[in-house]
């Protein structure tokens, strides 16, 4: 397919914002931000092999390059607007690319946002989406906000995407739900604008709930306390590793499950839990903001946890 024709088919099903003047098909786009807004902007990679295995669906990879982006955004607290796109494949084969347009633009779909450029280019198997979306000045959700006394929370459930690839790298079967947590992630957009003006600190969880943690406390120069068994696990999760042990380090720093994880004020707690039901969303509180460094983990006995690692490592792995 010539690289013309697929950036048409691709211009052919993204669908249009009224804040963009000028889409898919020139050297730049030509957006209209929303007056007295500050633009929030996300970029993520996924490569084959690396950030999903590569007989992935590729309406899965589609759907999953947009949903991390998402994902960062929602950690911001802001409100996705548009997207852009850049493709390396080794051969673009129509049925495959259009699939994984499909699996994209569906989620676009759902949030509004339109798919406004990109790139494509022959090379290994890669995507780089650019999301972009805008918050009220000063209303943004950062990593260096979290306060010594705050309750740490997260949404969802953890664990989940850790454990279909760890299936999937053993050869073991995966149970479908867990795929899906892996191929198919549900960026929290709803909860992060209702937490903007709660929360005090947020962050998702990509490379793995301590590691992701971790980045707040170093941001904001404090210390966490958790409750390693108050960790939130899907029934799915459950029926795989009945016992908690087994389940421990996958929800610790498993990672890819971006969720979100943040921090609020100890008497805020009847307002997260209203935000959260107004998001449609569950919330559970895991711990505690510190003075000093670190995280300290703690079993239901009291008892220290340490964990095997924290989480994902760009350069090194696990």
């Amino acid at each position: 397919m010539a690289e013309f024709d697929l950036i048409e088919r691709i211009r052919r099903r993204a669908a249009a914002r009224d804040d963009v003047a000028l889409g898919i098909g020139d050297d730049a786009a030509l957006l209209r931000p929303p007056p007295g807004r500050e633009l929030a902007v996300a970029t993520d990679t996924l490569n084959a092999g690396v950030h999903f295995p590569a007989d992935t669906p590729p309406e899965a990879i589609g759907w999953k390059a947009l949903a991390v982006n998402l994902s960062d955004l929602a950690a911001m607290g802001a409100t996705p607007a548009w997207c852009t796109l850049s493709l390396s494949a080794p051969a673009p084969e129509p049925v495959w690319v259009e699939a994984l347009a499909e699996g994209l633009l569906a989620l676009a779909d759902r949030h509004g946002v339109s798919l406004v450029g990109g790139d494509t280019t022959r090379g290994p198997l890669s995507l780089c989406v650019t999301a972009i979306g805008h918050v009220a000045p000063g209303r943004a959700l950062r990593r260096d906000g979290a306060r010594v006394g705050d309750d740490v929370w997260v949404s969802g459930t953890l664990g989940d995407a850790a454990a279909a690839l760890r299936a999937w790298q053993r050869g073991e079967p995966v149970p479908e739900a867990l795929r899906e947590r892996l191929w198919r992630p549900t960026p929290r957009i709803a909860l992060g604008a209702a937490l903007a003006g709660r929360a005090h600190a947020a962050i998702d969880v990509s490379d793995g709930l301590l590691a992701d943690l971790g980045h707040v406390l170093r941001a904001s120069g404090v210390g966490a306390e958790l409750a390693i068994d108050a960790l939130p696990a899907s029934d799915a999760l459950r029926a795989a590793l009945p016992a908690a042990q087994a389940r421990r380090a996958l929800q610790a720093a498993g990672g890819d499950d971006y969720e979100l994880c943040f921090t609020a004020p100890a008497g805020m707690r009847a307002g997260i839990e209203a935000a959260a039901r107004e998001a449609g969303v569950a919330v559970t509180r895991i711990g505690r903001i510190v003075a000093g460094e670190g995280i300290a983990c703690r079993d239901a006995d009291g008892a220290a946890w340490l964990p095997p690692a924290t989480g994902y490592e760009h350069f090194g792995g696990r």
